[in-house]
């Protein structure tokens, strides 16, 4: 008999060795599997792998949507239970895979928030007085002059940033480097913020770049509580997310004529239908525009 927990655990180590995930994305795998174990072992009494059957699976999704869970997320879990029962044959612990006919739900892309260039420069102007005012302002024009994740951003090292060569160099999903050129504002706060950031070390010796109130690396709980701060101050949406100022970077360069493939280097997509969204973005924005603005539209 082979035990679904420790099946679920075995598949787990395996694709975080073969796979190099992220950490986010691990607890996204583990934490369906762990429901998807729990549902089998509490609501259909199974404890072996053998004794899973299609119609099993089939029900758990069922329950997920009678929560309410959006069809993302349904789907999102069938993706976890596919690649486990896929393991599970691959490895011959099963001579067939049963939820690989299991189509997943339909889905609509919900296209991501967008900050305007208006919002995004009153967000940005921030006349720095404390080392921390410049941090900030560092980190921000950053985001949004780079595209770069916030786990990204917070792990940037001094080494990593070429202010000569204007480009800055991280890793990102998958362990994969890339290097994405800084803008002139970006460079500019840059150069202000490492003039001070000796006075945010407290006698310690570190070579991250973005340094929290101990002299530590900042966290992202710590920015977004900042973020959100400066955005109460601006009069800004305080549900703006640095993710959104990654969303506004992509739109922002694909509205002012950027080619799609550099968007996509970039941002370190490894596939290209994951920047296209950003096309319907623009072509959603041309549609309000012409609404909005074209004489013979609408009643006169």
């Amino acid at each position: 008999m082979k035990k679904i927990a420790d099946t679920i655990d075995e598949y787990l180590v395996s694709t975080i060795a073969e796979s190099h995930l992220s950490v986010n994305t691990q607890k996204a795998y583990q934490n369906d599997l762990i429901k998807y174990r729990d549902y089998l072992l509490h609501n259909k009494k199974i404890n072996d792998i053998a004794q899973i059957k299609k119609i099993d699976i089939i029900q758990f999704l069922k329950i997920l949507k009678d929560q309410d869970l959006s069809s993302q997320t349904i789907a999102h879990y069938l993706t976890s239970i596919k690649n486990y029962h896929k393991f599970l044959l691959q490895n011959a612990y099963l001579s067939e895979d049963i939820a690989e006919s299991i189509e997943r739900p339909k889905t609509t892309k919900k296209l991501p928030n967008t900050l305007t260039v208006e919002e995004v420069t009153k967000l940005l102007d921030i006349k720095p007085v404390t080392p921390f005012d410049y941090r900030n302002k560092c980190m921000l024009e950053l985001l949004y002059g780079t595209g770069l994740r916030i786990s990204e951003l917070i792990h940037l090292t001094v080494n990593d940033i070429d202010t000569i060569n204007c480009v800055v160099h991280c890793i990102g999903k998958g362990d994969k480097e890339r290097i994405v050129p800084i803008n002139d504002y970006a460079i500019q706060s840059l150069n202000e913020y490492l003039e001070i950031r000796p006075l945010l070390l407290k006698n310690q010796s570190t070579k991250e770049l973005f340094l929290n109130n101990r002299g530590n690396c900042i966290s992202r709980e710590g920015f977004f509580k900042i973020l959100k701060k400066i955005l109460l101050e601006k009069g800004l949406n305080p549900n703006v997310s640095p993710h959104t100022l990654r969303h506004s970077f992509a739109t922002h360069l694909l509205e002012y004529g950027a080619d799609l493939r550099v968007i996509q280097e970039m941002l370190g997509h490894s596939d290209i239908s994951t920047t296209r969204i950003y096309t319907h973005i623009t072509n959603q924005k041309i549609k309000e525009d012409y609404q909005k603005y074209h004489p013979r539209n609408g009643e006169e």
